[in-house]
């Protein structure tokens, strides 16, 4: 088949459908497999964003779609697909719409097996990985079929908000196919309804019974766009509610039913005190994490809980499964009774953001930079914390408005902050990325600054220079396997390009010097090198280490 002028071919089909579902920027590598498509691509109104490797565009996608809805990344095969293969793996595991599409050999050299480079051991190697850590998948070999593959796909990443995979053979993006249809979503399965009406009514009879419920606020809630739903309905009952580490600011921490942030016996104690002592708990959206439950410390009392899940609903022992969320919390707000917050729920002040006063002379610490920047962040910050101490520490932290915080909290995987704040800043041109990451999860994707000079956006980066993995060292007997070589960090912006701002800060009236240029300087990217003596940390890594360390010499 031959293209047709005017026409569609399976490479301008895809940038289309990419159109229609409001993707704005493409992250990727270019290569040779996949050059003809990335023409469509610059030929469209896509914007072409080239990263440093395909890892880093994996991440910059991910953040991307964890505010936009959809991140797309291009890479081409084996040698491009498996280096993204690690950031697909975390967007299935922590549910972000993530598309791949990876060139691939030409479509004839499949069918004489020829050793083609960048080929592994055979031509479904790729596909068959892929498919692993995927929603839906398709290979774009039959130009007849390849525009129904291509809907079905998208359709299950916006659907169901897991990565997708798509290959595309070099010789297949020029070819005509049909031109689009209106792109139908086929809805998920509706919850059964004698379901959803038994479990909606054991939920409204234990919420309505109880003396001091407290909602849980999960991370499916901004996944599936349900906060303001959820919102909606905690503020007409009048419930208390809380959030956890990887759903913290999913709904606003500025909000006087707004208790704190619950991670088990790693919480505060006053927000620990209220939740585990509730007689009602309702779960929404809630993954029950290590990191979520304070390495699984939570003391909610099974027959007190109400946990709701996107397609599962469990009360205490009963469970209902086919139950969708969207569909729980719709029926289940006209069901329960309003109560009067204020008057029957006691409790302490909100806690607003503390003074900080700032002594010149004295060295900085880890502790001392978290109370400051506690008092810095501001509603236009959007604030992506890296595994290790900055994760650890983000509980205390007071984010105002919803969708000002990011973390991956579930799959862990240092490095994905400074990449993904790419992706976070193009997506939100009106807020301003602040990256706060450790010196060793930096060095995994240090290049990715050069994207944002090039980009010209204006993030902030902090670095906690402490000379290597310190979250290892708590957590377990130190090694020589935890040092890195120590970078002059401030200086590599320099490297990667002009109109930067950077600084080294040591003391407290250094920070303070830092802090104000990165005010003043709005419009530039802001590198800050946070050099503190060798073994600080923040009071929450300490305690985890202890926790840590204890469950262990249990184990043994």
């Amino acid at each position: 088949m031959t293209t047709v002028p005017g026409g569609f071919t399976l490479g301008s089909y895809l940038v289309h459908r990419l159109e229609e579902a409001g993707v704005g920027h493409v992250f990727g590598v270019p290569g040779d497999y996949v050059l003809d498509f990335l023409d469509q691509i610059t030929h469209s109104s896509l914007c072409w964003v080239g990263t440093c490797n395909e890892l880093n565009a994996g991440y910059a996608a991910d953040g991307y779609a964890r505010l936009h809805g959809l991140g797309v990344a291009v890479v081409t095969y084996d040698v491009g697909g498996f280096s993204i293969l690690n950031a697909v793996a975390g967007a299935y595991a922590e549910m972000v719409p993530l598309v791949v599409v990876s060139g691939a050999p030409p479509a004839l050299r499949r069918q004489t097996g020829a050793m083609v480079h960048h080929l592994t051991s055979d031509y479904r190697l790729q596909f068959d990985i892929f498919r692993k850590v995927t929603v839906d998948a398709a290979m774009l070999i039959d130009p007849q079929t390849a525009p129904d593959e291509i809907d079905r796909v998208l359709a299950a990443c916006l659907t169901h908000k897991r990565p997708v995979y798509l290959e595309l053979p070099m010789d297949m993006a020029q070819i005509a196919c049909r031109a689009p249809q209106p792109l139908v979503l086929l809805p998920p399965p509706a919850s059964d309804p004698e379901a959803l009406a038994e479990c909606v009514a054991e939920a409204a009879r234990c919420l309505n019974a109880a003396r001091h419920p407290v909602v849980l606020a999960g991370v499916e809630l901004p996944r599936f766009g349900l906060a303001e739903a959820a919102l909606r309905m905690i503020e007409k009952v009048e419930l208390p509610y809380a959030t956890m580490v990887s759903s913290k600011s999913a709904l606003p921490e500025l909000h006087p039913q707004f208790i704190g942030l619950y991670q088990g016996g790693l919480s505060r104690d006053d927000v620990r005190q209220e939740i585990e002592s509730a007689d009602c708990v309702l779960a929404l959206g809630v993954w029950m994490t290590d990191l979520d439950t304070g390495g699984f410390s939570v003391k909610i009392e099974p027959g007190q809980l109400i946990s709701a899940n996107n397609g599962s609903v469990r009360i205490g022992f009963h469970r209902y499964p086919g139950v969708r969320l969207t569909d729980f919390l719709a029926a289940l707000e006209p069901a329960l009774t309003p109560r009067t917050f204020t008057d029957s729920h006691p409790r302490q002040p909100m806690r607003m953001k503390s003074c900080f006063d700032s002594q010149p002379e004295a060295p900085l610490t880890v502790r001392r930079f978290f109370t400051r920047l506690d008092s810095f962040l501001n509603d236009d910050m959007i604030l992506l914390v890296e595994p290790g101490d900055a994760v650890c520490a983000a509980p205390d932290l007071y984010i105002e408005e919803p969708e000002n915080f990011i973390a991956q909290a579930y799959y862990l995987s240092i490095g994905y902050c400074t990449p993904a704040a790419l992706g976070v800043s193009l997506a939100r041109p009106h807020k301003r990325a602040v990256v706060l990451t450790g010196d060793g999860a930096f060095q995994m994707t240090a290049q990715e600054v050069s994207t944002f000079l090039r980009q010209n956006c204006p993030a902030i980066f902090f670095v906690l220079n402490n000379r290597g993995y310190m979250i290892e060292r708590k957590l377990h007997a130190d090694g020589l396997y935890n040092d890195i070589g120590n970078w002059q960090y401030s200086r590599l912006p320099d490297v990667f390009g002009a109109g930067a701002v950077t600084r080294r800060v040591t003391t407290e009236g250094e920070l303070e010097e830092a802090l104000t240029a990165a005010l003043t300087e709005r419009h530039k990217f802001i590198f800050i090198e946070l050099c503190v003596p060798d073994g600080d940390c923040s009071v929450a890594l300490d305690a985890l280490g202890e926790k840590f360390r204890a469950m262990s010499a249990q184990k043994r």
